[in-house]
């Protein structure tokens, strides 16, 4: 059989069939040609027509069924469209496929030029897009690089530290960690820019001029910027504090990020005065927790129930069991684990249950279903807080 060349191809019939049994692929080719010789007359026979190559190789996919054979008959053709659908509605004749009762439905006979030109359409579509925002770039963006170009050369030195053109003359300046963040202040415009080094040990240069200039210091939002801060504050003359968002160094700031910052500053004195009161507010915090911990572990067990406890732990170890005690601490009851369970009687209202396990979830359930006032372990998988129940580690006791 002939193979039909791709650039040839003007037409492809496609067809669904079904075979009330199971046949293979040669039985189907088989029958599209045995069953349509004659019915068209020579010249549209099909076997002549794939020798001259106006009808290409007949594909064919199969896939089997609940006992039957299913799948879809392609055919490719070169001949003109009256041609091709006669075809088309002929192989709808075949009744018989092998030995078994068929069905074949013609799906559609698809025009493969008119398909190349819906593909033609939309990939210049793409490729004028592409043009349009990748080759030809505006003009804006042509002076903007332009801009940007020459204030990165546009970067100094003053005495031997990486600064913009106006550092000497403006009466206002920016100090920076290094020369990175001086080229990205330049390249959004900003002139009065000098990078003190990014070490905690400033150089004369820069306490020199903190003292005649007013001086706004713009640092990266993490604890290198703290460091920096901090030996500035002790050196330097400082008026104003920027800082880049938490996280985010300078130089990975956007131009309208930076700008934020900089409108964001503010003054030395309510920068201190904001740190003291956070400092104090953390002491605060701090001293209340600490407070809050001891209260509430007082309040359910003294000292010298907790040191009995955990004596008792230890002694537990290995034991795999759980021991059940009133509120004075006296024995009441030893279950093993295996039968820590909520129906368990002994469990019932228990006021302290110690157990010889890490402390989990299932645990922590049958605890609260029974209603334990206390479970207490040697660990614990995670904290819990429950509002019936006080669950606490060996450390806890401490």
């Amino acid at each position: 059989m002939g193979k039909l060349a791709q650039s040839t191809i003007k037409y492809l019939i496609e067809a669904n069939f079904t075979a009330n049994g199971i046949v293979e692929k040669p039985d189907i080719i088989g029958a599209i040609f045995g069953q349509t010789e004659g019915l068209l007359g020579q010249d549209l026979d099909l076997r002549e027509l794939q020798r001259t190559g106006r009808i290409g190789r007949i594909e064919v996919n199969v896939k089997e069924e609940k006992g039957k054979t299913k799948g879809v008959i392609l055919i490719p053709s070169s001949l003109d469209a009256s041609e091709t659908v006669l075809i088309a509605a002929a192989i709808e004749t075949i009744e018989r496929i092998g030995p078994c009762d068929s069905e074949i439905k013609l799906k559609s006979v698809k025009d493969i030029r008119s398909l190349k030109r819906d593909y033609v359409v939309k990939r210049a579509k793409e490729i004028l897009e592409k043009l349009l925002d990748e080759e030809l770039p505006q003009t804006s963006e042509l002076s903007e690089k332009i801009k940007t170009s020459v204030r990165a050369a546009e970067i100094t030195n003053y005495e031997g530290l990486p600064a913009g053109p106006d550092i000497s003359i403006s009466d206002e300046v920016i100090f920076v960690e290094g020369r990175a963040d001086v080229l990205k202040l330049l390249k959004s415009g900003i002139k009065n820019v000098m990078a003190i080094g990014g070490a905690t040990s400033l150089s004369e240069p820069v306490i020199k001029l903190s003292k005649e200039k007013i001086v706004t210091v713009f640092l990266d939002g993490d604890r290198g910027g703290d460091l920096i801060l901090k030996e500035l504050l002790h050196m330097a003359n400082i008026d104003f504090i920027a800082r880049a968002p938490e996280g985010k160094e300078v130089e990975e700031l956007t131009k309208k990020e930076i700008f934020k910052a900089l409108r964001d500053r503010i003054p030395i004195d309510q920068y201190l005065q904001n740190s003291k009161i956070k400092s104090r507010q953390s002491r605060q915090r701090s001293i209340i927790k600490k407070e809050e911990i001891i209260s509430e572990r007082e309040e359910y067990l003294d000292e010298k129930t907790r040191k009995k406890i955990s004596d008792i732990l230890d002694k537990m170890i290995g034991t795999k069991a759980a021991y059940i005690f009133d509120n004075s601490m006296k024995l009441k009851n030893k279950i093993p684990l295996n039968k820590f369970e909520e129906k368990n009687k002994a469990l019932k209202n228990a006021e302290i249950v110690l157990v010889d396990e890490t402390i989990d979830d299932d645990i922590v359930n049958i605890a609260e279903q029974a209603n334990v006032k206390y479970l207490i372990a040697d660990k614990s998988k995670k904290k819990y807080k429950k509002k019936q129940i006080n669950i606490l580690t060996k450390k806890d006791l401490q």
